[in-house]
């Protein structure tokens, strides 16, 4: 408060320096206390202070108000202020309250702690599960280097899991669900009564023979869990057939198929036909987001080989920018089967076996075209899909808020000048990578295989 006093008669005691010039600091913080200036704030039988203080001229403030009277407001602020700075804290009360949001915060952490140490203990229990609801059975393909973990009884069982889940031969066996029981378990926080009620439901509709694809979009019309969204994805997109005992066998031949292409079209990228359009991809990708994943030399890669691939197979239209942005989505679920962390943009995708990396990477480039087969005339000459799409906005939006749909008509503001973006890269640069996942789960509902008409 003293403080306050002090700063306040700066001002009238201030001779020859300016607003904003240096002040000595007299004591440990506080400026000397003028007993003929403060005199209404000593209370009475109080000893005056014993600081030496040398005194100021104190009509000066007064002489430069006067100078400058249009750019000061006059009035009784200043009682007012001397009055507010003469009143004192109650200590007692602030101490209680700061004691108090201390033992809050300490009960928070507490509890998380908690939460933590339960999820890991339910790890195992959650991976056979999913283990039987992704495939229908309980066989697991040993690969090499689970073969090499069993012989190895040393090693931790931590680290044996890891290697179960990542080291997969790149032709056979579906990806190991433990990856996907490991996917926000550790680190997330347990599920709400909703949330596990929901997860539920998507295991029982998964665990049959034959899964009911009209009731999986109804499902995931409101989010897809994140523990079965790589499979739901899969199986939404018509990557995947319902029938559990056909999905390894389709997975390898998909794969080979993939790779196959990669061996005959990819060499050709720098060949007079293809290289604008291997330089346009190569341009392009490091304008992607999230920044952080981009720019990692294995996912420029493995981007280049999907969209390049992409493009010699379907010349009707050929690569177009903004098709770069529909390879993210896929390739996080997916690679978010294999690693436990919370935030895969700052995960390093190169410390992934190669198998993994390449059955993401064809996994990614079937999605991503079944995705696009329904939205290929964005992309052909002229886009009339992306047209329509603008027009369909603004009558939409004509309907829904009269207001602002005059205020943009008005101002002679196209719909097309703003909304192009969003219709070109389904909005992956106007919103954060987590709810663009959460978009795409509804957003599997609109490919090919499943008409829009009849979602809700």
């Amino acid at each position: 408060m003293a403080s306050d006093a002090g700063r306040k008669q700066f001002w009238k005691r201030s001779g020859a320096k300016v607003p904003g010039s240096i002040q000595h600091v007299y004591g440990a913080q506080h400026p000397p206390f003028d007993p003929l200036l403060h005199g209404t704030l000593i209370k009475p039988g109080s000893k005056p202070p014993t600081t030496p203080v040398k005194l100021k001229k104190v009509s000066t403030f007064q002489e430069f108000e006067s100078n400058t009277s249009d750019a000061w407001d006059l009035g009784d602020d200043d009682d007012e202020l001397l009055a507010i700075a003469a009143e004192n804290l109650n200590t007692e009360v602030v101490m209680e309250t700061a004691h108090k949001v201390i033992q809050n915060h300490s009960k928070l952490q507490e509890q998380h702690k908690f939460q933590e140490e339960h999820l890991q203990e339910e790890k195992q229990v959650e991976s056979a599960e999913l283990s039987s609801v992704a495939y229908g059975d309980n066989r697991l393909v040993k690969s090499v280097s689970e073969g090499h973990t069993s012989s190895s009884s040393d090693n931790a069982s931590e680290n044996s899991s890891m290697q179960r889940s990542q080291s997969l031969p790149q032709t056979s066996t579906p990806p190991l669900v433990s990856g996907m029981a490991d996917y926000n378990t550790s680190v997330t926080p347990a599920l709400t009564e909703r949330e596990a009620s929901r997860l539920d439901k998507f295991k029982q509709l998964l665990a049959g023979p034959n899964t009911d694809l009209e009731e999986l979009r109804k499902l995931s019309w409101s989010g897809i869990p994140k523990r079965v969204r790589p499979i739901a994805w899969k199986l939404l997109s018509g990557y995947l057939p319902a029938n559990v005992d056909r999905r390894e066998s389709t997975l390898q031949r998909k794969r080979k198929e993939y790779f196959a292409f990669v061996e005959q079209y990819y060499d050709s990228r720098n060949d007079e036909n293809h290289q604008d359009t291997y330089r346009q991809i190569h341009i392009d990708i490091p304008r992607m987001s999230p920044e952080v994943l981009r720019l990692q030399p294995k996912v420029t890669e493995i981007f280049e080989r999907i969209l390049f691939i992409w493009a010699i197979r379907h010349p009707a239209s050929g690569y177009v920018q903004g098709i770069n942005d529909l390879v993210t989505p896929f390739f996080v679920v997916f690679v978010c089967e294999y690693i436990e962390e919370e935030v895969v943009e700052n995960f390093d995708v190169s410390s992934l076996p190669e198998e993994v990396l390449q059955n993401i990477e064809a996994d990614s480039y079937w999605c991503m075209s079944k995705l696009l087969d329904g939205i290929q005339d964005n992309y052909t000459f002229a886009q009339p899909g992306i047209q329509k799409k603008v027009k369909m906005l603004e009558e939409l939006v004509s309907r829904i808020d009269e207001q602002v749909h005059r205020h943009l008509d008005l101002h002679e503001v196209k719909y097309l000048q703003f909304a192009f973006r969003w219709m070109n890269n389904l909005l992956m640069r106007e919103v954060p990578l987590r709810c663009i996942i959460r978009l795409w789960d509804t957003y599997q509902l609109h490919t090919k295989e499943a008409p829009t008409d009849n979602v809700p």
